[in-house]
């Protein structure tokens, strides 16, 4: 199953959409996105892609109450709080924000896959059995806006540029 996995959009709506369209034409199952999203007008954006997508907040929650009513309006998107934990298939995934607190989940040997985003820095980094995946940023605040694509049975993974 091939995945995406994208973080700290910050109101970009140009990035969102780009990547948006880079995932529906790769043709990804489900999307993964680990924070900082932000308003509620991203929501729509984010809704473009008709499979299914995880969300959780990030440290820049924007409008919380405003931002679950419009994800109501979209039943593609899951929206799990501050983190998700997610059995998907055969994989056991964690979803947080925050790398220190993947990389202790790492640890722990329970997961085949953490998602985190936050420093807006790609990197992956592998602890015990588990992938730490951190997509960079869909914002392109800190160089070109990144996030990665994977194939979660062969845990072959893309970083994607734009």
């Amino acid at each position: 199953m091939k995945v995406a996995i994208m973080s700290d959009s910050h109101d970009s709506i140009p990035n969102l959409k780009k990547a948006i369209e880079i995932c529906l034409k790769e043709e990804v199952e489900k999307i993964f996105h680990c924070g900082d999203l932000i308003s509620p007008f991203m929501v729509p954006i984010l809704g473009e892609f008709n499979k299914e997508i995880h969300l959780i907040l990030g440290n820049n929650p924007g409008d919380v109450y405003l931002l679950i009513q419009k994800v109501s309006e979209y039943p593609n998107i899951k929206f799990h709080g501050d983190n998700a934990f997610l059995e998907i298939e055969e994989y056991k995934i964690a979803m947080v924000h925050y790398p220190k607190i993947a990389y202790a989940l790492a640890k722990t040997g329970d997961y085949h896959f953490i998602f985190c985003g936050h420093t807006h820095k790609y990197e992956i980094k592998e602890f015990n059995k588990a992938l730490v995946i951190n997509p960079g940023e869909i914002l392109g605040k800190e160089g070109v806006p990144s996030f990665v694509i994977l194939d979660l049975k062969t845990k072959q993974y893309e970083k994607i540029t734009f």
